[in-house]
């Protein structure tokens, strides 16, 4: 089934609206949004008021937008590497940002701003890239690419793994893990405003790359004929994922599978090009983590459930199912 971009992406926006407001609403306990919003507008600085600008506001806006993150970097991936199991920490952003996170967390537990955190998963994203481009080269191949991405992400895996050993007290180790789990709960708009900025610059490098990547599907020596340069469209999309990717790793933790389930989903209704998948898939990245988040609230567990968890149990099978599906058709 193809729908056109105009149409699908106003579907999807209209339910990443409708899902946005719901997070904002739905909780454990109600929010009378209106009251809220009343109170807030007129200067009264309510118990109404108070949950909606400083928990409930924060956590849909960040959902909203890591989730976008998520998903549109999903596809730039999958798009540039014309393989649908790429995913976005596949140039190591987001294995870089957790490490560097967990770094803050493990040594500065209670004793840092709050801000420290998001900034040094950004720095460890950077970071992360500027090394894949010096083990790889200016002008190494997607293969040498993503093997360096790998190793990247084996050596910051370690890093983590090795700190949460090392963690001084069962304390920090569950702070640690709880982290790497991925979370928007406790999350404020300085969080939100200190990922904003980095996210918007990943999302503006990627404007423009979807002709190019559907000219890359016809492959690298075809898309060189039409003008495109292969090696610039790499690391353009390399580091725009490791800037957004990085921010929302950073801010969330590890949220995973949504930048492989949703372009998945989204494909067919594209006719599979890639450069119509882009901006769905950030529409569906938000509708899906918006949707997560509120799942977490709403499932009656003695802790609170982590977003991260959710995704993971919800996406993972459903990958597997894809991929089950997909061999159905090629036997």
């Amino acid at each position: 089934m193809k729908l056109s971009q105009a149409k699908l992406c106003t579907l999807l926006a209209i339910v990443a609206l409708l899902l946005f407001i719901a997070s904002v609403a739905i909780g454990r306990d109600s929010l009378p949004l209106l009251t809220a919003l009343k109170d807030t507008l007129n200067g009264n600085d309510s118990v109404y008021a108070v949950i909606l600008n400083q928990i409930r506001l924060p956590r849909a806006l960040i959902a909203l937008v890591a989730g976008a993150t998520l998903g549109l970097c999903g596809a730039a991936m999958q798009g540039l590497l014309r393989n649908p199991l790429a995913s976005p920490g596949l140039v190591g952003s987001a294995s870089g940002a957790a490490f560097f996170a967990v770094l803050v967390l493990y040594f500065g537990t209670g004793m840092v701003p709050p801000y420290v955190l998001p900034v040094a998963g950004m720095f460890g994203a950077l970071l992360a890239t500027v090394l894949v481009y010096v083990l790889a080269g200016r002008d190494a191949s997607v293969t040498t690419l993503i093997l360096a991405g790998v190793a990247i992400n084996a050596l910051a895996t370690a890093g983590m793994s090795l700190l949460l050993n090392l963690a001084p007290s069962p304390f920090a180790v569950r702070e640690l893990v709880l982290w790497t789990l991925g979370d928007i709960t406790d999350r404020s708009m300085n969080d939100f405003w200190l990922m904003l900025p980095t996210s918007l610059i990943g999302w503006a490098m990627l404007i423009g790359v979807g002709g190019k990547l559907d000219s890359l599907t016809l492959g690298e020596r075809t898309a060189q004929s039409m003008g495109v340069n292969p090696v610039h469209l790499r690391w353009r999309i390399f580091i725009a994922v490791s800037l957004a990717v990085g921010a929302a790793v950073a801010t969330v933790g590890m949220i995973g599978f949504i930048g492989l389930v949703v372009p998945h989903l989204l494909r067919p209704y594209v006719a599979h090009e890639p450069g119509r998948l882009l901006a769905a898939s950030a529409l569906g990245g938000a509708c899906v983590l918006l949707a997560a988040d509120i799942g977490v609230r709403l499932i009656p567990t003695d802790s609170p459930l982590k977003v991260g968890v959710l995704t993971a149990l919800v996406g993972a099978p459903f990958f597997l199912h894809l991929i089950v599906r997909s061999r159905r058709e090629y036997l």
